[in-house]
């Protein structure tokens, strides 16, 4: 939003952070819910930024509460079974990314199987691994040749994941932006063990 004062915006979130003791933030929902009432009442915020500033400090709650598996569920009304999540249903964003794994394929079964792995220990959509087609990244150009791999900077045409639309019930997509990326050899002859020795994606497990 072009009325986001982001310099006035951050300086409340730094102070509702700061102000923390340590009895509240030993709890993640009474550390969520004292940001939230500082930023309320802070006067210097418009009614935007505070909406603002609550989004932000929520997908951190939503984080945690997901990483350590703990805090209030809610039943959600598309899918009705029981998330942590507060801006997204855990539940659905999978199932979203399940029902999409026959539009795309690497062209190398262990790495789509890897990927559709993670993709399903999901914890945010901000997290989500995904394959990128050749086709959505434009002006690759190379920069330099470090270790195994030689590197590009790239524009990734339609970017990463970004949040849950629930209305829509669709991921949203953060849009047209700079990437790095890394050249690796051999990568036609993938497998696991390969996979494994240059570390080429990491799952944040969901349990």
């Amino acid at each position: 939003m072009s009325d986001i004062r982001n310099d006035v915006l951050y300086a409340v979130l730094n102070k509702s952070y700061a102000l923390i003791d340590n009895d509240t933030g030993r709890d993640t929902h009474k550390t969520y819910e004292f940001r939230k009432q500082i930023i309320l009442d802070d006067k210097s915020l418009t009614e935007n930024e505070k909406f603002e500033a609550i989004k932000i400090i929520t997908k951190t709650y939503d984080l945690n509460k997901l990483i350590f598996d703990e805090g209030a569920k809610r039943i959600c009304e598309n899918c009705n079974q029981e998330c942590l999540a507060t801006l997204f249903c855990e539940h659905c964003v999978r199932n979203y990314l399940k029902e999409s794994f026959s539009n795309w394929t690497s062209g190398n079964d262990v790495i789509d199987n890897l990927i559709r792995e993670c993709q399903m220990k999901v914890i945010t959509p901000e997290m989500i691994p995904e394959w990128i087609p050749y086709n959505n990244l434009r002006n690759i150009e190379y920069l330099t040749k470090g270790g195994f791999s030689e590197i590009y900077e790239a524009t990734w045409i339609d970017g990463y994941f970004i949040e849950w639309d629930s209305k829509k019930q669709r991921l949203v997509r953060f849009g047209s932006h700079e990437v790095v990326l890394k050249r690796l050899e051999n990568v036609e002859n993938a497998n696991q063990s390969w996979l494994e020795e240059v570390s080429i994606l990491k799952c944040l497990k969901f349990n």
